[in-house]
């Protein structure tokens, strides 16, 4: 599997890498909606993880921008902030899941859904 994490923190990247390295193939990272879109557009990921304050493109506009070329891009808000608004607002800008910074653990059992 192929993961972006997208951030604007070096030290959450870090933090989240070591939260799914070992289901991930590859990890690409960048600091800014921007480069997230332009990484999208290279590295095609199955899952990009994030965040929704950052610098040039926030991580809505991004979500958008990446869902509207790649309807079926999977991305995983990644946040700070544990708002029922903010999480309807990521899935209307198309992303499939949010988790609470707090509670990165969750990220695992998205990238990795049981078996049923």
């Amino acid at each position: 599997m192929i993961l972006l994490i997208a951030d604007d923190h070096a030290e959450m990247r870090r933090t989240i890498r070591t939260v799914v390295e070992d289901l991930a193939s590859a990890i690409f990272e960048c600091a800014d909606g921007a480069a997230a879109v332009a990484a999208y557009r290279e590295y095609r990921p199955d899952w990009v993880l994030m965040d929704m304050q950052m610098p040039h493109l926030d991580g809505f506009e991004a979500t958008r921008a990446i869902t509207r070329e790649w309807p079926d891009a999977r991305i995983c808000v990644v946040s700070n902030f544990d708002d029922e608004d903010l999480r309807q607002s990521a899935r209307a800008a198309g992303a499939q899941a949010y988790v609470h910074k707090a509670a990165l653990v969750e990220l695992r059992s998205i990238l990795r859904p049981s078996k049923a």
